[in-house]
């Protein structure tokens, strides 16, 4: 064999190795992945989003990893919330569009698209999503709402981190907690805070009552952030930091007006901050819009495994959660169902919105038919129409209580915004993020509303949703419950009997 031919077998052969060093590498860089989740927790209360909460373990994670500053889900509701994040897949497609409702069987989730790349897949904590067939995650159980979760939690944990380790087997563990879920204060150190000093937001009035239930949920703020932090000890104690993917999930907005169960960016922004030393650059921000219903495609890419674009409506963005802060998407879309929500069964109110990096859009087709409720609002609506109320004022009570009492321009417009919404709205949350002044009608912004609209038309022809009332009609389930507390009544009768 002559020089050249030798030469030439040597690189030939280096290269070979080079590359099967780059597979064990990729292999051996699949990352165990480790997801918490709160309960209605708004994004900009937190403190990598300049929010007012105390969150040092959050705050550590956006300086070692990437911070998403335009994450949008579909639904700020519960349930629709989580199958948008596990299926990666909209609303419209899975059916789960109101609060309390489940996916279309054929529905396809996280554990079908990692089981079969050798991961185990468990879900710890608040569950809300269906059916089994659909999320068959490998269930830890839940835990509880009412006293300190984090031991309970931590100690699930580390017992399933242990298993999947000493198994050899990579691991994707979901912790949902119920911190940030009304009602408010039931576990934390209340005493980091004090509520006169808490800087309200520009969409809210200034009531005692308001302020005590902000305290509440900043102090579970402070509670979650612990158990964030509890978490990543855990990781580290048992030297799985490197090969560990840590992903932090606000979940949509809080259970204050404008916020939770609503089209606003109050509601529908959530905050996610991910981390993987090595992997994601530290303290980096994407600020490309980034759906709820990208993440399990992103997932399925970082755990090395193929993205069919059929299965999902979401697209992978593990490209920006390494860094490349590219655009995936022009527009994102929201959407609301009245129906089937407590104190709310059978009130059909839909809403539907679509924002790009600047722009909001929204449209309540039933404007000046019928107003919205929710189970945050029916205080203060009993009070509008001149009912008597009983018990603490909740917070949409307590701003009817002080406009009755004060009056004012804008705590009327304020009180009147609580149910009562014009059938299109179009705000620049560049100059007003809290998306108070409707720019519908004024020309400079015509065309802007018209690019919006159409591209929100086309959006919702897609779905066969073109007609949000239809839509929404069909999802209402009478309250059936005076009929099944009768049942009952009846049945244990006839059982002393």
């Amino acid at each position: 064999m002559n020089r050249s031919s030798l030469l030439s077998l040597l690189a030939a052969t280096i290269a070979l190795a080079q590359i099967v060093a780059s597979s064990d590498a990729s292999d051996s860089r699949r990352p165990n992945v480790v997801m918490l989740i709160g309960d209605d927790i708004d994004r900009d209360t937190l403190g990598p989003w300049g929010g007012e909460a105390i969150t040092p373990h959050l705050n550590q994670l956006a300086a070692e990893g990437v911070k998403f500053n335009r994450c949008y889900a579909n639904v700020a509701m519960c349930a629709p919330f989580r199958q948008e994040l596990y299926s990666g897949r909209t609303p419209w497609r899975t059916g789960a569009m109101p609060n309390h409702s489940q996916s279309s069987p054929d529905t396809k989730s996280l554990p079908h698209y990692l089981q079969p790349l050798g991961y185990r897949v468990a879900l710890l904590g608040k569950s809300h999503v269906g059916p089994q067939q659909a999320y068959p995650f490998e269930k830890l159980g839940d835990i509880p709402k009412r006293e300190d979760a984090n031991p309970i939690a931590l100690e699930r944990a580390g017992n399933y981190i242990v298993e999947a380790k000493e198994a050899g087997e990579p691991f994707c563990l979901i912790i949902g907690s119920h911190d940030g879920h009304a009602p408010f204060h039931t576990h934390g150190d209340p005493s980091i805070y004090d509520a006169a000093k808490l800087t309200l937001p520009k969409d809210a009035l200034d009531t005692p009552e308001y302020r005590h239930k902000l305290l509440g949920n900043f102090v579970e703020v402070t509670h979650l952030d612990k158990l964030l932090g509890g978490l990543r000890e855990l990781i580290a104690e048992h030297e799985l930091t490197e090969d560990t993917l840590v992903i932090f999930c606000s979940e949509q907005g809080n259970q204050f007006p404008f916020s939770k169960w609503t089209c606003f960016d109050g509601g529908l922004a959530s905050g996610i901050i991910a981390a993987w030393p090595g992997v994601i650059p530290a303290g980096i921000e994407s600020d490309p819009i980034l759906w709820i219903s990208d993440i399990t495609p992103s997932l399925v890419e970082a755990a090395g495994g193929e993205v069919n674009p059929a299965d999902f409506d979401g697209k992978s963005q593990w490209t920006n959660f390494t860094g490349a802060n590219e655009k995936v998407h022009d527009y994102a879309y929201g959407t609301f169902s009245n129906c089937n929500i407590i104190d709310n069964r059978e009130r059909v109110f839909p809403i539907r919105s679509i924002r790009d990096e600047r722009y909001t859009l929204i449209w309540c087709p039933k404007a000046g038919i019928e107003v919205t409720s929710n189970t945050t609002l029916t205080m203060a609506l009993a009070m509008l129409d001149g009912k008597e109320v009983k018990g603490e004022l909740d917070p949409a009570a307590s701003w009817v209580a002080k406009m009755q009492r004060e009056g004012g321009p804008l705590r009327e417009q304020l009180v009147k915004r609580l149910h009562h919404r014009p059938e299109w709205a179009l705000y620049d949350r560049q100059s007003d993020p809290k998306e108070l002044t409707n720019l519908v009608g004024n020309p400079e912004y015509s065309e802007v509303q018209k690019r919006l609209q159409s591209e929100l038309e086309a959006w919702l022809t897609k779905w066969d949703d073109s007609d949000p009332i239809t839509t929404e009609t069909g999802f209402v389930k009478p309250n059936n419950k005076g009929e099944a507390k009768t049942k009952a009544k009846a049945k244990a009768k006839a059982k002393k009997g």
